[in-house]
């Protein structure tokens, strides 16, 4: 039983310490002239479905839940979002060649289709980042229409 107690108490000081570890944090006061929404003509339907879907972890403004504070959340999130930032940043659209864009459409539509994006660790606690069926479409829509204008 002591034994137990040490291991507990151990685990506990850890847990505390590494409170004290900061993340990197993933927020801009600036939207850049490159982002996605002001170099394309995005209905608003469209926009608001990408500001809660897509931005927290393709952008550079991170809107961060409750628990981002606490370790090791945050670094699992921090990791979701370099991850995500390093496939396709959505602020830094314009900077992208005519072929890379249409590549990274090419891959948007794939994984709306497939239901790979978003995640289904962030669709847990973001319930309003799936995707209906209609919204889906719309979205496939829009973002067909845009690669092939390009």
């Amino acid at each position: 039983m002591r034994i137990v107690k040490i291991i507990v108490l151990v685990l506990l000081v850890a847990f505390v310490g590494i409170q004290f570890i900061p993340a990197e944090r993933n927020q801009s006061d600036t939207e850049p002239s490159t982002d996605f929404m002001l170099v394309n003509n995005v209905p608003e339907k469209i926009q608001k479905k990408l500001q809660v879907s897509c931005y927290d972890c393709h952008s550079n403004n991170t809107q961060y839940p409750w628990y981002n504070k606490i370790q090791p959340a945050a670094w699992f999130l921090e990791d979701h979002i370099k991850e995500g930032k390093a496939e396709l940043n959505f602020n830094e659209w314009d900077s992208l060649s005519s072929r890379r864009k249409a590549s990274k459409l090419r891959s948007i539509i794939k994984q709306i289709e497939s239901g790979e994006m978003p995640l289904d660790s962030y669709t847990l606690i973001h319930t309003d980042a799936t995707f209906s069926e209609a919204e889906a479409a719309e979205m496939i829509n829009f973002i067909t229409q845009l690669k092939d204008s390009l």
